[in-house]
């Protein structure tokens, strides 16, 4: 990064060459050990999920509880990507990074900006990156970017990686990864990439399109492909076994990665949720528990090899993906420390797990309304029901629609709990924040029909599948991840689909789809603070500072329209941010 810096110098005994010198330019890159202790820099924002455990949490304190409400808009600044969105606008669920006043952000269709943010009551541009993805057969679609030395990292809605110089916006190297084999076009990056040991990680994120969904690291400094670890295996390999069907399921099984995945620098782990099995809706199509589908997998980032995995909901049929956020961090649980991954899963459970080696510690249900299964096995942490000998499992039969049944309703929805949303964790107090959907819905048991023994679905010959929705409202949670309970929790009118974060200031701030930005108080989730952009809001808020002062980004988008509870906003791109009077 280049910053430039005026220095007022009264020492008489300065000389003209010193003052040159300190007000010279200087370079501070974005290294792996700044990024290991990223929580240690509360000023900056260098990861999207905010550190490499993707715990979202600030160590600033100057706006909190007592004087949150003072809160009020500083600047905002209009960016690009609103061309040719469609009805349901840009996914750009993503949030500035900060470094040392420097800000750095995406817009739907890949478009990257240095923005200078020391100025206090306006955002000036210091460069525009245009890659030039092409409109025609691609979406506009982001969930950030990523920093590593005088690099800044983007992958595009038509599957390629860039690499941008942080000082003069000039790319430096242009790779298509995504859509180079038999998937083609159909393969999308739906996540931020994450730069751990020199690999940028990239995922492909279009399982429920017919694809495998894979992890892919690149060398950072060329672009060039390392490795490739797909989430369901071919024939042979391990785990394939778990795929029983006759037709060749698995060369469209799903199991796309929608959300940036964690790092833990010590094992050398990149520890991301998996999506769902294709089809999504009938698991005869699929008998089998359909691995690694709707699971936590730890790849080794050196080898590409898979560390350890664990499957959530095997055999899914409600589209239960565990595409959400994996955070890590160390809780003493049953006065033993352990090195744990928590997750809010979208069946309705927030799992504790060791990541040493992906062993089921705790579970307990956070949702509202939750029928599928009686609860968790303590000691595996699979569904009760679960059986290892079927290969169509059953859970409830009453939740469970199987093919030839009427409607039957299951609880959470599909679009829940909590989906891929960014999460929190306050290492202090030991609570771990979610936001999503509550709500249940209803679906018939509707046959899938293979094209052949080759692999492949023929939607034109399959049963329609008829659903609904109801108690459908968004959610706040904050769960004590020591004594494994809901603390607290409160409802909003519309699903939250931006993200969360958590501050020392005692604060937790969300952003919801008919424009409000809220503060809450981090242990009861009581309202302190909201202010309303007038346009939808999906990018989780973020807090950094320049100098004493501290302040609040979000960054609006499209609108998500499951359900529309309100019409009447426009979609926009724009960055808004706050601070204290």
């Amino acid at each position: 990064m280049r910053v430039h810096t005026r220095l007022l110098v009264t020492l008489a005994t300065l000389t003209a060459a010193s003052a040159l010198v300190f007000a010279a330019e200087y370079k501070m890159t974005v290294s792996q050990d700044r990024l290991v202790n990223a929580m240690n820099e509360p000023q900056n924002w260098l990861l999207m999920n905010g550190d490499y455990g993707a715990t979202r949490y600030s160590k600033l304190t100057r706006i909190n509880r007592d004087n949150a409400k003072n809160l009020r808009m500083v600047w905002a600044l209009a960016l690009g990507g609103m061309q040719d969105v469609g009805q349901n606008g840009p996914e750009n669920e993503t949030n500035p990074l900060i470094d040392n006043g420097m800000m750095y952000t995406t817009d739907g269709w890949g478009t990257v900006y240095k923005i200078d943010a020391t100025l206090g009551n306006y955002g000036k541009f210091l460069w525009t990156a245009d890659p030039g993805v092409r409109h025609e057969g691609n979406a506009p679609r982001t969930r950030g970017i990523a920093l590593w030395e005088d690099k800044v990292i983007a992958n595009l809605p038509d599957g390629r990686v860039i690499a941008i110089n942080r000082d003069d916006g000039e790319i430096i190297w242009d790779k298509r990864i995504a859509g180079k084999n038999e998937f083609g076009g159909q393969e999308r990056f739906l996540t931020a990439p994450l730069v751990a040991e020199g690999k940028v990680l990239v995922q492909n994120g279009a399982g429920d399109g017919g694809t495998r969904g894979w992890v892919a690291a690149l060398d950072v400094k060329t672009g060039e492909e390392l490795w490739r670890f797909y989430t369901v295996p071919k024939p042979g390999e391990p785990g394939s076994e778990t795929w029983k069907d006759d037709h060749n399921a698995w060369k469209t099984g799903g199991g796309g990665i929608w959300q940036t995945g964690s790092f833990d620098p010590v094992q050398k782990l990149y520890i991301v949720g998996t999506g769902n099995p294709y089809p999504i809706y009938d698991p005869q199509f699929r008998p089998g528990d359909n691995l690694y589908t709707n699971s936590v997998i730890a790849i080794n980032v050196n080898t590409g090899k898979l560390a350890w995995h664990f499957q959530y909901t095997p055999n899914d049929s409600w589209d239960f993906d565990e595409v959400g956020v994996h955070m890590l961090y160390d809780v003493k649980i049953d006065g033993v420390m352990r090195k744990v991954v928590g997750h809010y899963a979208r069946n309705g459970f927030f799992y504790t797990i060791d990541r040493t080696n992906g062993r089921f510690i705790k579970g307990e249900k956070y949702v509202n309304d939750l029928n599928w299964t009686k609860g968790l096995d303590p000691k595996t942490g699979k569904p009760v029901e679960y059986s290892p000998k079927l290969d169509i499992q059953i859970y409830n039969p009453e939740a469970r629609a199987l093919r030839g049944e009427g409607m039957k309703r299951a609880c959470p929805t599909w679009h829940g709990g909590i989906a891929h949303q960014p999460l929190a964790y306050n290492p202090i107090k030991n609570i771990a924040y979610g936001v999503g959907t509550e709500g249940c819905f209803s679906q018939n048991g509707a046959a899938v029909v293979p094209l052949g023994p080759n692999g492949g679905v023929n939607m034109k010959a399959s049963e329609p599948r008829k659903y609904s929705s109801d108690l459908y409202y968004g959610a706040v949670t904050a769960f004590d991840a020591v004594n494994h309970k809901v603390l607290s929790k409160v409802a909003t009118d519309i699903e939250v689909r931006s993200g969360i974060t958590a501050t020392a200031g005692g604060l937790v701030f969300s952003a919801l789809q008919d424009g409000w930005i809220v503060a809450y108080h981090d242990e009861t989730l009581e309202e302190l603070w909201r202010f309303n952009v007038g346009t939808p809001l999906k990018g989780a808020p973020v807090t950094y500072a320049v100098g004493p002062k501290q302040y609040l980004a979000v960054q609006s988008s499209g609108r998500h329209l499951h359900p529309v509870k309100y019409d009447n906003l426009q979609n926009s791109s724009y960055l808004f941010v706050f601070a204290l009077d």
